[in-house]
């Protein structure tokens, strides 16, 4: 373990990798049922593959956040 403390973007890192399995999870459900050629599923099921793209965005908003953050550490230890 590191002896840093934890990025401001951590969380975001974290939750966006989960909300992004979810919708991947949820994108190979809704759409083995097509190529099997079983009864699709509902709209809702659709919907819910949404959840990767969102999960995408809020994973590099925290990769974001931390980059801006180590560059102000870098920036702050230049200037001393």
């Amino acid at each position: 373990m590191s002896s840093q403390s934890a990025d401001p973007g951590d969380v975001y890192v974290k939750a966006g990798t989960i909300v992004f399995g979810l919708g991947a999870l949820a994108t190979l459900v809704t759409f083995v049922p097509l190529f099997l050629h079983l009864t699709p599923l509902p709209t809702a099921a659709y919907w819910l593959s949404m959840l990767m793209p969102a999960g995408f965005l809020a994973a590099l908003t925290g990769l974001f956040l931390n980059a801006r953050a180590q560059r102000r550490r870098v920036e702050s230890a230049a200037a001393s």
